[in-house]
C-alpha cells in the first residue's frame, strides 16, 4: 500500500515533510519517499496512530465509574471493553495502555485483538491496580498489606496475563474517603512490587496525585507517574534526575469540572475534583517548562472522558501546558510510546503501519485529529 500525504508528521520533532509517500508492506513502513507515480490512499496530512498510554476500557465515561462497577456484571463490563476498543481504534487510537480493570477484562480484550477476533488497539494491560486495603481503586484493586504480600500481588498479576503493573501510591478523586493529597502504599510496599516488577520484565505507573506519594514511588523506582496533580517543586527534580514520564490525564479532571452542574456525579467526586482543578495547570505547566518528560495518556473512561475523545487530551496539552501542536502530537505519539514499550511510535522504516490521515494539517490545528479521514494499522484500513 502506498499513502501519498501532502504533509508527513513522523512522530518526532523533526520538521515535518511535505509531499511524501510511505509505503507500507508486510503491515510495517517499508519506505518514506518523494511523491510520485500511483498511490492507493492520499491524505493532506498524515501521523503516526495516536498512543493513549492511560486508560480504562471497561469504563465509558459514566458519572459514576466506581457506582458503575458496584452495579453491573463483570460480563456487561466486558461487552463495554469490547465496544470502547472499537470506538478507540476508529478514533485514531492505534495503541493503548489499559491501567486498572476487573476481572481480567482488559486480558481478555487484549488477546481477543491479537488474535484478530475483535477491532482495536494494541495493548498492554496492567490487571488490578495495587492499593492498599480499602484504598483508592479498590473495587478493581487488589489489596497489599506488607511488601511480601505485594511481591505475591506482582506475581499474581503477571500470572493472570498482566504486562504492566499499576500501583496506587496516593489517594484519589473517584473513590469515596480517599483523599487525593494523602499517601496510601508505603515506600517499602512500592518499592516491593516496582523491583517484583522489573524482575520479570514488567514496567511500573504509579497513581500519584499528592507530592508525597509521587516522591515515594519515584524513589521507589517506578516508571511512570500517573496525574502528578500536587508535583512539588523535589517531584519535579526527581522525575528529571531518573528520567521518568510524567503521564498528566488532563482530560480527567477538565471533563468532571465541565459537568459540575449536571447533577449526577457523587458530590465527593465534584468536590475533590474542584480542589484539583485549582491547582492542576501551575504544577504541571511548571513541570513541562522544567524538562519533564510528558507522555500522552487521557485516563479515558472516568467522568465524561470518552475514549472517542483522546484528541481532546492532544488538545490540552497544547492549550494548558504550552506544548506546540507538534511536541503535544510528540508526546502522544512517540514519547507514549516508548512508556508503552511495543514499538516506537513513529513513522519510520521498520515500524508497524500505524497511521492517521486527517482531512487538515494537524501541526497547524490540533482539530483535525478529531475526525480522522482513514485510520490504518498495520497497514489495515479499520
Amino acid at each position: 500500500m502506498i499513502v501519498r500525504a501532502g504533509v508527513l508528521y513522523d512522530g518526532t520533532l523533526e520538521p515535518p515533510r511535505r509531499n511524501v509517500d510511505v509505503v507500507i508492506a508486510n503491515g510495517a513502513v517499508a519506505e518514506i519517499r518523494a511523491a510520485g507515480g500511483d498511490r492507493d490512499l492520499e491524505s493532506p496530512c498524515v501521523t503516526p496512530g495516536l498512543v493513549n498510554a492511560h486508560a480504562h476500557l471497561e469504563g465509558s465515561g459514566e458519572p459514576d465509574l466506581m457506582g458503575m462497577i458496584a452495579a453491573t456484571t463483570p460480563s456487561q463490563r466486558l461487552l463495554r471493553a469490547v465496544e470502547n476498543a472499537r470506538k478507540s481504534i476508529k478514533a485514531g487510537v492505534t495503541t493503548i495502555r489499559d491501567l486498572g480493570s476487573s476481572n481480567r477484562i482488559a486480558a481478555d480484550v487484549r488477546d481477543a485483538v491479537e488474535e484478530g477476533r475483535i477491532p482495536g488497539p494494541r495493548m498492554r494491560v496492567a490487571g488490578a491496580v495495587l492499593c492498599m486495603t480499602g484504598g483508592h481503586g479498590w473495587p478493581i484493586g487488589r489489596a497489599v498489606d506488607s511488601p511480601w504480600d505485594a511481591r505475591k500481588a506482582v506475581r499474581e498479576q503477571l500470572w493472570a496475563g498482566a504486562d504492566c503493573i499499576k500501583l496506587i501510591a496516593t489517594g484519589g478523586v473517584l473513590t469515596k474517603g480517599a483523599v487525593p493529597g494523602i499517601a496510601q502504599l508505603t515506600p517499602d510496599e512500592l518499592e516491593a512490587a516496582i523491583d517484583e516488577a522489573h524482575r520479570h520484565g514488567l514496567r511500573a505507573a504509579a497513581h500519584a496525585i499528592g507530592a508525597e506519594g509521587i516522591k515515594n514511588a519515584l524513589r521507589a523506582g517506578v516508571d511512570s507517574v500517573e496525574h502528578g496533580t500536587l508535583l512539588d517543586d523535589d517531584g519535579i527534580a526527581l522525575l528529571r534526575e531518573q528520567q521518568g514520564y510524567l503521564v498528566p490525564t488532563l482530560s480527567a479532571p477538565t471533563c468532571i469540572l465541565a459537568h459540575l452542574e449536571d447533577g449526577t456525579q457523587p458530590p465527593f467526586v465534584a468536590e475533590k475534583a474542584r480542589a484539583l482543578g485549582e491547582v492542576m495547570v501551575t504544577n504541571l505547566r511548571r513541570a513541562y517548562e522544567s524538562g519533564v518528560r510528558f507522555a500522552g495518556g487521557s485516563d479515558a473512561g472516568t467522568p465524561y472522558n470518552y475514549h472517542e475523545d483522546y484528541a481532546h487530551e492532544v488538545e490540552l496539552m497544547s492549550s494548558l501546558l504550552g506544548m506546540t501542536a507538534q511536541q503535544a502530537l510528540h508526546a502522544a505519539t512517540s514519547v507514549a510510546a516508548e512508556l508503552v514499550g511495543l514499538h516506537r511510535g513513529v513513522l519510520a522504516v521498520g515500524e508497524p503501519g500505524d497511521l492517521l490521515l486527517l482531512r487538515r494539517d494537524a501541526g497547524e490545528d490540533l482539530r483535525a485529529l478529531r475526525e480522522p479521514q482513514l485510520v490504518l494499522k498495520g497497514g489495515a484500513i479499520q
